[in-house]
């Protein structure tokens, strides 16, 4: 078995538009979870801005900065507000201004599938507007949620009036809403909320206009399952997933719900799970890794929510794997921060390790071992790893140990 490198990739290292994308060492940090709003957040982060940069992130999504019908920011209403329950827009700035000073980029959270109404209009629904920035009436509202708009082009976020993408003067408000964001108040990377929602030509219309350095969407669809059990072959959701991310002129990456899927069961001992029939990595890092955002948790699957968490009793083998392996790591808040110091330090190592050793979203995988309690692959030139508690280590006097901890092990040459 040969090394393998996406051929896709190869052909679209060229059509890159953003630099961000084609260097491929970004490293983000989901930078709060689902109970955050309730601890003076802007503030919070700030005084560990310092920590963030010392290891290693590039970025750090942030939670939605506008005005919100819900603490947490997922139902926005004023968008030009950024007085929310994570703090006041002097906290929010003096937040950015730090991240620049230290040179990691603020990811904005932005959420335009749906709008909280400030009045009722037809139907009795709070379907309009009135009263604030983006004065917006019912021709906003897609007529599936209660609006005059168009249908929606994409999947309705339920008990909200879902945004009409289709109208010309609401893309013309979004563009010049995303530009305010980028180029006022200094947000250089967009994460694209419930992009199932609206068509991905819109997202590209956005990023196009808008100018993000870097951009990320959020399409979490369900993995393929016979039954409780997870298959084997999810080629058809990373499929969905690549589609969308086709659908945004390839301006945007996504998250890798499906890699998430596999590996959270692989870690439980089925690790032949994470070799796809054609001996590949069987999630879109498979296919596309220079546009694949991978991660174990965040505030929907893990924190308070926990939607669809990762197994804690081993977090430390999936960080080993999506830190030494392609794609574009992110480490969410809790697992950072909030589950000892433990745990920090040996991301932090895994983090030094790919920096130092040259991993990018692009690295070639030689896939070694994937059997019931064993997984190793040899990643570039120069990185070597294992997870699960079956005994192994690479042949060859070359190879010295990076970092190791419970049932995982990296080396280097």
């Amino acid at each position: 078995m040969g090394y393998w490198s996406s051929e896709r990739d190869q052909a679209n290292q060229q059509s890159d538009l953003g630099a961000v994308l084609r260097d491929g060492k970004e490293i983000l940090l989901q930078g709060f979870n689902w109970e955050s709003h309730k601890y003076n957040w802007w503030n919070n982060l700030e005084g560990k801005v310092p920590d963030i940069a010392k290891a290693g992130f590039t970025s750090v999504w942030l939670p939605p900065p506008t005005h919100s019908f819900s603490p947490e920011g997922y139902t926005p209403q004023n968008l030009y507000s950024l007085n929310s329950k994570y703090g006041s827009e002097r906290q929010l700035k003096a937040l950015l201004q730090k991240m620049k000073q230290y040179k990691v980029r603020a990811m904005a959270d932005i959420v335009i599938n749906h709008r909280t109404g400030t009045t009722q209009g037809r139907g009795g629904m709070y379907n309009r507007f009135d009263g604030i920035p983006l004065a917006w009436d019912e021709r906003a509202v897609t007529s599936c949620t209660g609006g005059l708009g168009n249908k929606s082009t994409g999947a309705i976020f339920h008990g909200f009036p879902n945004i009409d993408h289709t109208q010309d003067f609401v893309r013309k408000d979004i563009i010049g809403w995303l530009r305010w964001l980028r180029y006022e108040v200094g947000f250089q990377d967009f994460r694209f909320d419930f992009v199932k929602g609206f068509s991905p030509k819109y997202v590209k219309e956005y990023v196009e206009g808008a100018k993000p350095m870097f951009s990320v969407g959020e399409y979490w669809d369900s993995c393929n399952y016979k039954g409780s059990m997870l298959d084997y072959n999810q080629d058809g959701h990373r499929q969905r997933i690549i589609n969308w991310i086709d659908g945004t002129g390839q301006l945007s990456t996504a998250f890798d719900f499906t890699t998430k899927g596999i590996l959270q069961e692989a870690v439980k001992g089925d690790f032949w799970r994470l070799r796809d029939p054609q001996g590949k990595l069987p999630g879109v890092i498979g296919w596309w890794p220079s546009r694949s955002v991978t991660f174990i948790d965040n505030h929907d699957t893990g924190s308070t929510q926990a939607h669809w968490p990762f197994p804690k009793d081993h977090i430390m083998e999936g960080y080993a794997y999506i830190l030494t392996h392609p794609g574009i790591p992110t480490i969410f808040y809790d697992h950072f921060f909030d589950w000892g110091d433990s745990i920090r330090e040996q991301i932090v190592k895994l983090i030094d390790v790919r920096k130092r050793q040259g991993i990018q979203s692009r690295s070639p995988v030689r896939i070694l071992e994937a059997k019931h309690n064993l997984y190793s692959a040899i990643i570039g030139e120069k990185v070597c790893m294992k997870i699960g508690n079956g005994s192994w280590c690479p042949t060859g006097r070359e190879w010295t140990l990076s970092t190791s901890g419970h049932n995982y092990a990296v080396w280097h040459k």
